[in-house]
């Protein structure tokens, strides 16, 4: 795939010179090397935003209360009996 977009940044020259060495060990040039270290990162970030991580207690709780039968909720059943209008924009 064709490269099309730019992403430009700054660094300060110590972590230049680290991401200049890590490059030349992996034997990628410095851009590809930082765009495989992004990726990597935003991949991970997007993953983890993904989910929602909660104790087992909590987990438990939330299975025992949807193995429950619902109750009855007179203000929601009113509101559903009620007609419905529909305005299309």
């Amino acid at each position: 795939m064709a490269r099309t977009s730019r992403i430009e940044m700054r660094a300060e020259p110590e972590r230049e010179r680290r991401i200049r060495h890590a490059a030349a060990l992996t034997h990628q040039s410095v851009s590809s090397f930082v765009l495989d270290a992004a990726s990597e990162r935003a991949d991970d970030v997007i993953a983890q935003n993904a989910m929602s991580v909660v104790s087992d207690d909590f987990f438990d709780a939330l299975l025992e209360a949807l193995d429950r039968p619902p109750r009855k909720n007179a203000a929601l059943a009113r509101r559903a009996s009620q007609s419905r209008r529909v305005t299309q924009h």
